[in-house]
This record gives C-alpha cells, sequence and structure tokens, in this order.
C-alpha cells in the first residue's frame, strides 16, 4: 500500500542555502501523522538554525501524550519560540533569527486533523475536487487577499509579499498573547487531501494549477515533485517546501438497502378425509341438523330492511358534514389561507446538509445543487463556524409568497464564509446574533434589507465599544 504521508525540500533557482525543513512522519505506537513545514525567515542569517530548532522541539513535544492535541500543539511552538530567543542571545550573530510554520496533526482513527500556523506558510484542504486554503497569511498582503480587496494574482506579485507580522523569535512573547497561534479543528473524510507548503510553492504558482497538479493520479512523492517542478519553472525564487498527507481510510457511507419483505403466511386449513369424519359410519348414520326455513327467512328480511337505513341515515350525515366543511374551507381559502407552500426537494437537501456535515466547510457544485434554489423557508446555521463556498455564482431565491431571512445565524455561529452567492427577493438576507460575518462576492438584489444584526446586551451594565458605519467592500466586478 501507498504511504499515505510525503515530504519534499528544494533549494529553488535562486538562493544558495536551504532555510526550509519539514515533518512528515507518524508518532510511534498510535494513529497519529505529524505534517509541519517550516520556512527560516529569508532574508536574515540563521534562518535555517531557527528552522532546525523548531522542528526538533515540536517532535519532541509532540511525542508526549495529551487529550488536548491543540494545547499541546501549541506547547511546542511555544517551546520553540522560547529556545530560538535563547539560542539568540547566546549567538549574537544569529540575533535576527526566526522562523515561521504551519504543523497538523492527523487522527486517521477519528478522521479528522488538528492545525497550528505561525506566518504566511500554508495548509491546505483538497476535497471534492476543490481546494480550500485553511490557514491565514500573518501579513498585510495576505490579509488584503484574504478580505478580498488583491487578487490572488495581485498578492502574488506585491512588493511586500513576503513581510510578515507574526514569526517564532520575533520576541512577541507569544505564551501571553492568546491569538498569537492560529489553530483549528476539522474533519478528515476519507479521500481527502492535505497540503502544507512554503511561500516558495503559493508566491510562484496559483491556487488552480496546484490544484490541477493534486488531481493528477499520481502517487504522493510525483504530486510533490510536479508542485517543486512547477515553482522551479516559474523562476524557483525561493526555497520550496511541499508536504502531503492523504487519507486512504475506506468510506463508512454505504447505499442503503431495503429489508426483505416478510412472506406472507398461508393460511393452511386442514381438510380431513371423508373417512376420519364419519368414522366408517354410513352416512345415514350422521345426526342432520334440523332446518328451519321459513323463519330463518324472515329475520333476514328485517335485518336487510334495518341494514339499508343504517346505510341511508350514515350517507345523509355523511353528506351533511361534507358541505359543511366544504363551506368552512371556501370561507378561509377566500380570505384566510396562510398555507405554507410544501417545501421543495433542493431546500431541504441543503438545510438537511447543514445539520448533517461534520465538517465545517461547504463546497458547493453543479452536481450537488442547480440554481437557483428557492426558498419557502430560512435556513437555520447553528454551528461554531462555518464556510459555504459555491464553484459558480449560486443564486437564491425566495419563493413567491416567501419574505422571510434567507439565512439566519444563531448566536452559536461564532464565524460565517460566505462566497459566491447571490440572494434575490428576501426581506432580509442574512440575519445575525453578534456573529463575525465575512463576505466574498456576494450579492443581495431585490431584498429590503440585506443584513441585519442584533446585539444582545446583558441588562443593567454600562457598554462600551464602537459600531462602525461600513465594514464591507462594493465592488462592481466579482474577485476570482
Amino acid at each position: 500500500m501507498e504511504k499515505n504521508y510525503f515530504g519534499l525540500t528544494d533549494t529553488g533557482k535562486v538562493r544558495e542555502n536551504n532555510e526550509d525543513t519539514f515533518i512528515a512522519q507518524p508518532i510511534s505506537g498510535s494513529d497519529f501523522i505529524i505534517a509541519c513545514v517550516i520556512d527560516g525567515v529569508g532574508g536574515y542569517s540563521g534562518g535555517e538554525i531557527a528552522s532546525d530548532i523548531a522542528r526538533k522541539a515540536i517532535i519532541q513535544g509532540l511525542s508526549l501524550s495529551s487529550e488536548d492535541k491543540l494545547s499541546l500543539m501549541k506547547a511546542a511552538i511555544m517551546t520553540a519560540d522560547s529556545q530560538i530567543m535563547a539560542e539568540k542571545q547566546k549567538r549574537k550573530e544569529y540575533e535576527s533569527m526566526a522562523c515561521v510554520l504551519t504543523l497538523a496533526l492527523v487522527d486517521l482513527k477519528l478522521n479528522q486533523f488538528h492545525y497550528a500556523h505561525v506566518g504566511d506558510t500554508r495548509l491546505y484542504l483538497q476535497r471534492d475536487q476543490s481546494l480550500v486554503k485553511i490557514s491565514k497569511d500573518q501579513s498585510f498582503v495576505g490579509f488584503m487577499e484574504d478580505s478580498g480587496r488583491l487578487t490572488e494574482e495581485q498578492a502574488m506579485k506585491h512588493p511586500k509579499r513576503n513581510e510578515i507580522n507574526k514569526a517564532l523569535g520575533f520576541g512577541s512573547q507569544i505564551a501571553l498573547q492568546e491569538d498569537y497561534i492560529e489553530t483549528g479543528t476539522s474533519p478528515f473524510l476519507p479521500g481527502d487531501l492535505l497540503l502544507l507548503c512554503s511561500d516558495g510553492l503559493s508566491d510562484m504558482v496559483n491556487k488552480q494549477e496546484i490544484n490541477r497538479i493534486l488531481l493528477k493520479d499520481q502517487s504522493l512523492e510525483q504530486k510533490a515533485n510536479s508542485l517543486v517542478q512547477a515553482a522551479n519553472q516559474q523562476g524557483g525564487l525561493d526555497n520550496i517546501t511541499v508536504v502531503l498527507v492523504k487519507n486512504d481510510n475506506t468510506s463508512l457511507i454505504h447505499e442503503a438497502t431495503k429489508p426483505p419483505l416478510k412472506e406472507a403466511k398461508e393460511k393452511k386449513v386442514f381438510i380431513p378425509p371423508a373417512d376420519d369424519v364419519i368414522g366408517k359410519q354410513p352416512h345415514s348414520a350422521i345426526p342432520q341438523p334440523q332446518v328451519q326455513t321459513q323463519p330463518i327467512q324472515q329475520n333476514k328480511g328485517w335485518v336487510s330492511v334495518l341494514a339499508l337505513l343504517c346505510v341511508i341515515l350514515a350517507g345523509l350525515a355523511a353528506y351533511f358534514f361534507w358541505q359543511y366543511h366544504r363551506s368552512a374551507d371556501s370561507i378561509i381559502q377566500q380570505g384566510l389561507n396562510t398555507e405554507k407552500p410544501e417545501r421543495n426537494a433542493q431546500e431541504i437537501k441543503l438545510q438537511d446538509t447543514l445539520n448533517r456535515m461534520k465538517g465545517n466547510i461547504l463546497i458547493i457544485n453543479d452536481s450537488l445543487f442547480t440554481s437557483p434554489i428557492l426558498l419557502t423557508e430560512e435556513l437555520v446555521f447553528n454551528r461554531d463556524t462555518l464556510f459555504i463556498k459555491a464553484q459558480k455564482e449560486l443564486v437564491i431565491r425566495a419563493d413567491s409568497s416567501f419574505k422571510g431571512n434567507a439565512i439566519v445565524v444563531k448566536p452559536a455561529g461564532k464565524y460565517i464564509f460566505l462566497e459566491n452567492l447571490s440572494f434575490e427577493n428576501f426581506g432580509t438576507a442574512i440575519s445575525v446574533h453578534n456573529n463575525e460575518l465575512v463576505l466574498k462576492n456576494i450579492k443581495f438584489n431585490d431584498c429590503l434589507n440585506a443584513i441585519s444584526s442584533d446585539y444582545p446586551f446583558p441588562q443593567g451594565k454600562f457598554i462600551n465599544g464602537k459600531m462602525t458605519r461600513n465594514s464591507f467592500t462594493t465592488d462592481s466586478l466579482a474577485t476570482p
């Protein structure tokens, strides 16, 4: 069986030394795989020293046992940071060394992965032929790209592309900053592929080309070599490092089968032979019942008359009952009819998908849903984090009799990301309750309100803060 993880690093076409390093190995005696890409900050002497310190600290830190994997990963990164700072104080020639990294801890038994990230190395998840960037670049240009202010191509060519805000060795006392290390947990389903890479790849090769290479029917080693080759063909301006992890578990989803129908048991009636019935006695010896023909015929006549009367009375009662309710229904339909239209298959499927999905990423393609989706009821988002991305513009349209909300985000939803959706004919398109909402390529057509937001505050207490006038920008053209 092919190994389901592989790592590769290359110096590139311009640099003389390789400041990158990586980890791609299982944790002994467990179902976990460590995948990590570490990039020594370019332009500083000793970048490769910082990378090596971080690599050793992470391997040692993750060898410990803990149920809280994210805390274990953060502790290993903090240890690496403190060791880099200690080495800088010992050797003045390395006083400017630092490194950035992306770390994933893959649990193949539970089909999930945990990740921790500092800097501008990247973590991608490929699922259903789509590639989604999980980590966020901790740099000004990275923020501009993630927020849609710059396209990927513009960000790749930006002169300040490599100016980062966070790294190990910056002396930022990361243990005291809760949000310095980006962390998260996500499902890792059978067939999924993780890519961790340094900016030597992502600055040279766009996401579309990376996805095309990863979709090839090749081994992980061949895919890694193809990615490095693609970066070098574009100039190879930096060290290039990639780590791939594949979930090759067998899917547990099977087609439901109907239970076999039980054969109806035939009711068998035993008819004994004539000799057993009569005990070999002459037929004349069997006692014969005396039949009274005339009285029985008279009783049958009275019974028939009574039955006929009952049927007539029941029919009259049913007729008057039907007429009464018919009149009542007519009145309701004339002015009081509030019956909701029946929900269609697409909106039922979409809400059911949102309720049942185990991860936080939903990629919508043409094979899954057909645009437009008509809504007769609101869609409810009730999970901590949710990424919804349509590969092409997906129209969500209100049914002619429905003027409510398209989407209601419950207070449990802390971070909602929507991309490539259009809302049409709603009273309010999106209703949020103090949730963080990120929109990319979203359109509102004939909606009375685009977004409605509620801010619940405790009663009887002083509140401090600021509400900005507008947190969103308007573009005439959608960004790719």
